[in-house]
């Protein structure tokens, strides 16, 4: 069984592609494949991915009509032969010992998680995230730390087994933003053993023109609506979750957090209408009130929320 499968959806990122595919084939760490799904480009980033393909034996392609990111990743997963998977965004790109330092570190866990280091697309600007690295413990207890610093915490910057991705039938929601979102908090939280480690390997290349940063206003109105969307989703899941320690109602505190702080990016208009399907949903209700400072958080948003938006990290 070849032990590590990197998922790598494309989409007309042909300025960065090369780039992307490089760091993963010279990858000091040799037994793995490179599972690349284009997703309907139409710039250059096919004739790439034909050039690579017929050069490394590790490289599997498929070609398929644009569906979105989500169903890249799902249809990238459903081809994947290693023991473990990797999602790699193809306008990024990772150190080539990633393999090597992840292989010391793996054992037998279900989630591993490495740092990240942030980047404009000139490689100036560079932040090591440096988060609390952690030794195997349950998927609920290590929701706990990762959510610390995270509302949304993005699927490529951890490794999952590939059984226990497939045993339990995990999918990313087609046609959203923030399908991460709707996903990665429940694959930590359901985790038999989850580990982190210091290691900083995965580089996120912040661009303009990217999903994330589209400075679109119709697009970024779509996102805190997918985003709501992917809550309701989110919710569903909390009802398979076993209550440990109250660590469940901590699991509802951060889905509920997270769609409230999203408010934030909405205009008065947009926002009026958001804040009115959140209280349809009863998200307010989901907050953690187990200290002062979270009382005094939740009272604030309850009573005016534009203020808390402003105060509030």
């Amino acid at each position: 069984m070849i032990k590590y499968s990197f998922v790598v959806p494309v989409y007309n990122t042909s300025k960065y592609l090369k780039k992307c595919l490089d760091s993963l084939v010279k990858q000091t760490f040799k037994d793995f494949e490179v599972i690349i799904v284009n997703d309907g480009s139409t710039d250059k980033s096919k004739d790439i991915i034909l050039k690579y393909e017929s050069k490394y034996d590790s490289i599997k392609v498929i070609n398929q009509e644009n569906q979105g990111l989500s169903m890249a990743r799902n249809n990238g997963v459903k081809k994947a032969s290693g023991k473990y998977i990797i999602f790699i965004d193809s306008d990024d790109y990772v150190e080539k010992d990633l393999l090597k330092q992840i292989d010391k570190e793996i054992e037998d866990v279900d989630v591993l998680r490495y740092q990240v280091i942030t980047e404009d697309e000139k490689e100036e600007n560079k932040k090591t995230y440096n988060e609390e690295a952690f030794d195997i413990m349950k998927g609920y207890d290590a929701f706990k730390y990762i959510a610390n610093y995270h509302f949304v915490e993005p699927a490529w910057c951890y490794v999952y087994k590939t059984q226990y991705y497939k045993d339990n039938k995990f999918n990313f929601k087609k046609d959203v933003y923030h399908e991460d979102f709707g996903l990665i908090p429940y694959v930590i939280y359901k985790a038999r053993k989850v580990k982190s480690i210091s290691y900083a390997g995965y580089h996120y290349v912040t661009r303009k023109g990217s999903i994330m940063n589209n400075s679109d206003y119709k697009k970024t109105v779509k996102k805190a609506f997918d985003m709501l969307e992917q809550y309701k989703t989110m919710r569903l899941f909390a009802k398979n979750i076993n209550r440990r320690n109250n660590l469940d109602d901590y699991y509802l505190s951060y889905i509920s957090n997270s769609v409230i702080v999203k408010a934030r990016e909405l205009k008065k208009e947009e926002r009026k209408i958001y804040v009115r399907e959140l209280k349809k949903l009863n998200v307010f209700d989901g907050v953690l009130v187990d200290t002062k400072v979270r009382k005094l958080k939740k009272a604030l948003m309850k009573f005016n929320l534009g203020l808390y938006l402003k105060v509030a990290k």
